[in-house]
């Protein structure tokens, strides 16, 4: 870009002759000068910065590309993110094969793994080193009546419990402990003689800690036998999982 510019100063000759000029001719003079200079200065960087502007290089992405690329790598990361976390959710169910615990089942309803942490012989196999949220729910329903009205006082409580062990070749010839147990009770308030007054119980045991976990540990849960048959393996109601920090 070419700038061109003139700047006319129209001076009368007379007012050039120095010994001629007045005092106050002088300084209209010199006032003319200066805002001469001012707006030839203004006029030049005007043309500087246009010409600087226009020429910058300027990186346009057409259609938005730029911003949908940033934000296709931003949800790639975070599902990266997601699938390395290890965890586990199982569903449990009542197998009278096994009478000391839930049978756990994985890719059932909302039950899923990944990470490493699988389902082996109805135990929980930890894949590292590491700090893991553990927990489990068993779901119960619990008769609290009974025809014989002279063993009604003996319903009026029952005592629902379940554990969860952790198995590890760190703990020597003992290689299991109760890391998990909790109890709840049922059927606190059936003193009354009347079969029609009392009926059945819905009650569930939950219980989750965090805990230091080695490589090779294997979770696993138990039961008393005659609790399972009392187990509700509906959707949600019995569950067993472990999910990394």
């Amino acid at each position: 870009m070419e700038c061109e510019s003139e700047v006319i100063l129209d001076v009368n000759a007379s007012a050039l002759a120095g010994e001629q000029t007045s005092p106050r001719a002088k300084q209209f003079l010199m006032s003319r000068l200066t805002m001469a200079l001012i707006a030839f200065t203004l006029f030049l960087a005007t043309g500087v910065a246009v010409f600087l502007f226009s020429n910058a290089p300027v990186k346009v992405s057409p259609h938005g590309e730029g911003r949908e690329e940033d934000n296709f790598d931003l949800r790639h990361t975070l599902r990266q993110i997601s699938n390395s976390r290890a965890a586990i959710h199982l569903e449990g169910v009542h197998d009278p094969t096994i009478r000391t615990s839930v049978k756990w089942m994985n890719d059932v309803d909302q039950s899923h793994s990944q990470g490493g942490l699988e389902l082996q012989n109805n135990e929980i196999l930890i894949p590292r080193d590491g700090l893991y949220f553990v927990y489990s729910q068993a779901s119960f329903r619990v008769s609290c009546s009974s025809r014989d009205a002279d063993n009604i006082t003996s319903k009026r409580m029952v005592h629902l419990s379940h554990t969860v062990k952790r198995c590890s070749s760190s703990f020597g010839n003992n290689n299991d402990k109760t890391i998990l147990h909790s109890i709840r009770t049922a059927c606190q308030n059936t003193a009354s003689r009347d079969p029609d007054s009392v009926g059945s119980w819905f009650s569930a045991v939950y219980m989750g800690a965090v805990f230091h976990l080695k490589r090779g540990d294997r979770l696993k849960t138990v039961m008393e036998e005659k609790m399972l048959e009392k187990l509700e393996d509906e959707a949600g109601k019995t569950f067993f999982g472990v999910f990394a920090l």
